[in-house]
């Protein structure tokens, strides 16, 4: 009987192509676009994940932050030259710390010019951010020291100013007041998945930038590389009370100073993530329903264009469940058609997408399946009332109607 009904409705559904992909149109928008924001979702989530990752899972950078007095908003201090030296001599399981200063500029070189920002910092810095070299070398401590004119930049920097990537090296570059010399070229690393080019960089000997720059031994930023065999969240809090000490709060003043930990900050964007990418998703499978009302539809307007059909059917001894089978059959297939159809659209909009926003393309297999027995599903609830009015049909009424 199952054959036989699977057979009808195959045949029914060939014979109006048209209209049977329009009947499922609705779930096949549906089902692309769940499968579409999910795959985009995780690409996204996956490649900020890996950035972050990328830095190091064993990193602490802390930041002045702002805390509230009786009535008012007082400023927090920025950090000391000395407060690096107390964190790596004070502290265990702390490798390395690394300044950051940093200003606004414009670039010139070669006739050409580049609006840009200078960081300032040590050759910890190298280290603790994993930055290799293309060509050239860092700064000796000894230039880190005297406060020499000299500086690592970026390949979009090169490019902006030199057209090239190649012999930059030796070049002088002008900013404010002052030339520095290239001595280094940093290897590419792409754009931010967070956003902004991280190969726009130009570094300088923190000493460099605070003299003839900024004017004053402030440090906005602090970066810490932690012993990955350390206990984290034991040595996060010596680095607290540490800076606490130093800073002179007492026992009620709040923080005046941020600690954020990379690892930290990679889950709650992972979990971030995945909360807006639940919420797309669900937004998207609005769709469904509407696909789902619209194979309805079209079964009832088949119902009643083949009421004398199916009287004849039941006229000559087919019963009811046989008749109600044959039609739910042909709306679970309506559906899996809907389904099959929208992952292939899927498919291929997800990998279009994600090589455009450039993340990687995380196909999710459950997702797929999910979004396909989803579907199967629709065409079955939303088939079962055509189906049922077929089955309930009198022989007698249904083989005189025209």
């Amino acid at each position: 009987m199952i054959w036989n009904a699977f057979l009808l409705a195959v045949r029914q559904i060939w014979r109006n192509p048209m209209r049977s992909l329009l009947t499922v149109l609705g779930v096949v928008i549906g089902v692309a676009a769940v499968i579409t924001m999910v795959t985009i979702g995780n690409g996204a989530s996956e490649a900020i994940r890996s950035e972050i990752e990328s830095f190091g899972n064993n990193q602490l950078m802390l930041r002045p932050g702002m805390r509230l007095g009786p009535g008012q908003r007082i400023g927090a201090p920025s950090f000391k030259m000395e407060d690096v030296t107390a964190l790596q001599t004070q502290l265990a399981g702390v490798v390395a710390v690394a300044p950051q200063v940093s200003k606004s500029v414009t670039l010139v070189a070669n006739g050409r010019n580049w609006q840009t920002s200078i960081t300032g910092t040590t050759l910890s810095y190298f280290t603790i951010d994993n930055r290799t070299f293309a060509d050239g070398r860092s700064f000796e401590e000894a230039e880190e020291m005297a406060g020499s004119a000299v500086c690592v930049i970026g390949s979009t920097i090169a490019n902006e100013l030199f057209g090239r990537t190649d012999g930059v090296v030796g070049e002088l570059i002008r900013t404010g007041s002052f030339s520095c010399r290239v001595i280094g070229l940093l290897a590419t690393k792409g754009s931010a998945a967070m956003g902004g080019d991280q190969d726009d960089v130009v570094i300088m000997p923190v000493r460099t930038v605070q003299r003839r720059l900024i004017g004053d031994t402030r440090v906005s930023s602090l970066l810490i590389l932690m012993d990955g065999n350390s206990d984290r969240e034991r040595l996060k809090q010596a680095v607290k009370d540490l800076m606490r000490e130093r800073r002179s709060l007492s026992a009620g003043d709040d923080d005046n100073f941020q600690i954020m930990d990379t690892a930290e900050i990679a889950e709650k964007v992972a979990s971030t993530t995945g909360i807006m990418t639940t919420l797309l998703a669900a937004v998207a499978g609005v769709s469904l329903l509407v696909g789902g009302i619209g194979i309805m539809n079209i079964m009832l307007v088949s119902v009643t264009e083949r009421t004398r059909e199916i009287g004849i059917r039941l006229a000559i001894g087919a019963l009811g469940r046989e008749v109600l089978m044959q039609f739910l059959i042909e709306a679970l297939m309506l559906g899996c058609l809907g389904g099959l159809l929208g992952m292939a659209v899927a498919f291929g909009a997800s990998y279009v997408f994600c090589a455009w926003m450039e993340v990687p393309f995380a196909f999710d297999p459950f997702i797929n399946l999910l979004a396909f027995t989803v579907s199967a599903l629709t065409g079955i609830v939303f088939g079962f009332f055509p189906a049922r009015r077929a089955a309930r049909l009198d022989p007698i009424e249904a083989v005189r109607h025209e």
